[in-house]
């Protein structure tokens, strides 16, 4: 089963700004780039199309002609939990270093873990695997790309952060059905 990933646009939020679980603006090149997201997934057909439940994902879903995609949580950028909308230079959680030494396996004050995130991202990706689809797209975030790279054995877990996703990127893997 082919699978395309794409990550949502541009965010109007300033650099250095902890979100994820966030729903935060999209900034004002939205049409701009979400038009090119569409051109490059136009003439693809897919069987299904997910999004995550957050505005900056479904609204580009949306603007790529799928006005109504399943939504599932487990698409969900991480959750930064106390850290969400803080600048990282000014979170004074002393637990912040830790996260920085292992943030694949710490979870944030009331939040996640990139290992979290993993398990949900996986777990989701597992029950696609099971339909009987050809080609599904989903509308989603950076970390889930990662996650989606590390499940499909294109990186070692702890590789996920060696590739970085530009906003609007779109990725495409393949998953063998179970």
């Amino acid at each position: 089963m082919e699978i395309y990933l794409t990550r949502h646009t541009s965010v109007a939020v300033a650099p250095g700004t902890c979100y994820g679980a966030t729903d935060v603006p999209l900034a004002s090149s939205f049409a701009e780039e979400a038009a090119v997201v569409r051109a490059r997934l136009a003439g693809i057909a897919f069987d299904e199309v997910w999004s995550s439940p957050s505005t900056r994902a479904l609204r580009l879903a949306r603007f790529c002609g799928w006005p109504d995609p399943q939504q599932d949580s487990r698409l969900a950028e991480l959750d930064f939990g106390a850290w969400e909308m803080r600048r990282y230079d000014e979170i004074d959680d002393p637990r912040l270093q830790e996260w920085y030494d292992d943030y694949l396996h710490v979870r944030t004050t009331g939040g996640e873990s990139f290992e979290d995130q993993y398990r949900r991202v996986a777990s989701f990706l597992d029950q696609l695997r099971r339909l009987p689809l050809k080609r599904a797209a989903l509308f989603t975030h950076g970390g889930v790309l990662r996650c989606a790279r590390v499940h499909a054995g294109l990186c070692p877990f702890e590789e996920a952060f060696s590739e970085s996703f530009a906003y609007g990127e779109t990725i495409r893997i393949d998953l063998d059905p179970r």
